[in-house]
């Protein structure tokens, strides 16, 4: 199938599937005389694979690790598990990260009443203090 119809089937750009190709997830296909991709059905399901991967915000090396394993299906997993287990950690880091954020802007937001002027915003006030005091 062409590129076109592989993204179709699966719900990638073209400019996705090349960026893959180019990073090495995806092997480069066989070309027609008049220069097109032509994919085969592995190539769908190889896709299909880091589509899953990325939706569950794993990076384009960690996909890279985790096809690099599957390939050699005799082998054991442990490094696959490992692989989860730092994203895991990856994803906890993130979310603390995030709960301060939110802990940041809640306590910003609390400077500021309603319908005050402008002049007077303990919102702007709050950020301008905290640009400046990074002078």
């Amino acid at each position: 199938m062409k590129i076109g119809a592989l993204a179709q089937k699966t719900g990638l750009s073209i400019q996705t599937i090349r960026f893959y190709e180019r990073r090495g997830l995806l092997p480069r296909p066989e070309r027609t005389q008049s220069n097109y991709r032509i994919y085969c059905a592995s190539a769908l399901k190889q896709l299909l694979f880091i589509k899953q991967c990325r939706s569950l915000d794993m990076s384009i090396a960690e996909i890279d690790q985790l096809l690099v394993t599957k390939a050699k299906p005799e082998n054991s997993c442990s490094s696959v598990n490992e692989t989860i287990e730092r994203h895991i950690e990856d994803v906890n880091n993130r979310i603390d990260e995030l709960t301060a954020l939110q802990h940041s802007l809640l306590s910003i937001k609390s400077a500021c009443a309603d319908n005050v002027k402008v002049k007077d915003c303990g919102v702007l006030n709050e950020l301008e203090n905290v640009a400046n005091s990074e002078d």
